[in-house]
């Protein structure tokens, strides 16, 4: 672990990256780009709720002036927003082409596109004056929360992974609305002929009652009619059930890869861990749990008997040793010497800011060590490597061990 200089980052970036960081970045609570977030979203319930308000004509014309000012921010806010991103893309996405083209998929993607409709038909319309269609315009916002909700993310991710079983299942209840539609007009057309004379007529009284809802401006007077009515509930309940069920599982199943993701890159750029084989990354990630320290919270306290490995997945930690200050953020592990060597701890740990670790128990690892006679080689191989680094947190600890074994 080799000391960071306060002030800078690993690349010291330039003002875009930075504001690229702040406006894409996953943020802990309570951090700059956290902040940020906690505005837009202020700012589109804001928005939301005053064009819902303005809808009301009593409200409207006396708070007319506040709603068409809240509608201006948030115009606004979301302009300037949407410039931030299309400026700062450049050079940030997976196939490394031109700034031009960058820019030009985010604007063409479907979260661009959202930013744009946030606040350009809000903004054409103001200038019309047309505050009826601004109104109608005022949900347009909301769908911005999309970017911001990992919940809605998964959701959206879930559709899309099962939407060849989704489109099945309208294909599905197509057949069925034709089918007792086509039923019911044959059976019905001559008993009500303004109601049910035409399979159009008769469609719409099979998707209210495929749908289970049942207006009951249709109903069928027919014995033979109730009967296949009677059969349309019911099987309207399984079409509502296929779906459900098809997302609801994807889902869940999608939070899960999400999770596993996030747990798994974190855990391959770890150089202990990264010549495994993926079956055994997926038992390292079993074994271990998650936790997160508030800022200025102490993990670990110096002359504390070494009982866990530690994993940055966000934040930012400080090392206090003897003679320095060692820091360390995500991506980066600590506490493995320890563990390999069995002392106690050289330097207290600091979260500076908001924290989420992974923690590897002592025991857990070294049953790992035990057992995988590939990581003890390459967990002694990389032990011995950090020990070359003289400002390493390592060689602290090991002559804390020496003492105390020469004191026995």
């Amino acid at each position: 672990m080799r000391p960071v200089p306060r002030g800078r980052g690993s690349a010291d970036p330039n003002l875009r990256d930075r504001l690229y960081e702040l406006l894409e970045h996953d943020p802990l609570a309570y951090s700059a780009g956290s902040r940020f977030i906690q505005i837009i979203i202020g700012v589109i319930v804001l928005n939301v709720a005053a064009m819902i308000l303005a809808s009301v004509p009593e409200l409207d014309a006396q708070f007319g002036t506040v709603f068409s000012a809240i509608t201006i921010l948030s115009v606004i806010v979301f302009a300037l927003e949407y410039a931030a991103r299309l400026w700062t893309v450049a050079g940030h996405t997976q196939r490394k082409g031109s700034a031009l083209s960058d820019r030009l998929g985010y604007a063409v993607s479907a979260l661009g596109i959202i930013d744009l409709m946030a606040f350009l038909p809000a903004a054409i319309v103001l200038v019309n004056g047309r505050h009826a269609t601004l109104a109608a315009l005022g949900v347009l916002p909301f769908f911005k929360l999309i970017r911001y909700s990992p919940a809605m993310r998964s959701l959206l991710a879930a559709v899309h992974a099962e939407r060849r079983a989704l489109i099945g299942c309208v294909v599905i209840l197509i057949g069925a609305v034709l089918t007792f539609a086509s039923l019911l007009y044959a059976i019905e057309r001559d008993v009500q002929p303004d109601k049910l004379g035409t399979i159009p007529q008769a469609m719409w009284w099979a998707i209210v009652t495929l749908g289970t809802v049942g207006y009951g401006d249709v109903v069928p007077v027919t014995p033979l009619g109730k009967l296949v009515s009677t059969f349309a509930i019911i099987s309207g309940f399984a079409m509502i059930a296929l779906p459900v069920a098809i997302i609801s599982t994807a889902f869940a199943e999608e939070v899960k890869r999400r999770d596993f993701v996030v747990t798994w890159g974190m855990l391959a750029r770890v150089p202990l861990f990264s010549h495994l084989s993926a079956a055994e990354i997926a038992d390292i990630m079993r074994l271990l749990r998650a936790r997160t320290i508030e800022q200025g919270e102490i993990l670990v306290r110096r002359g504390d008997t070494a009982s866990s490995m530690y994993f940055i997945t966000a934040g930012e930690v400080e090392i206090a040793l003897p003679s320095q200050h060692v820091h360390l953020t995500d991506g980066t592990f600590f506490g493995e010497i320890a563990l390999l060597h069995k002392t106690k701890r050289s330097g207290t740990v600091t979260a500076t800011r908001k924290t989420r670790l992974l923690v590897l128990d002592a025991q857990d690892f070294h049953a790992l060590i035990e057992r995988m006679p590939t990581l003890a080689d390459h967990v002694h191989t990389t032990a011995k490597a950090r020990l070359a680094d003289t400002g390493d947190l390592a060689l602290a600890e090991l002559a804390q061990a020496e003492k105390e074994n020469t004191g026995r």
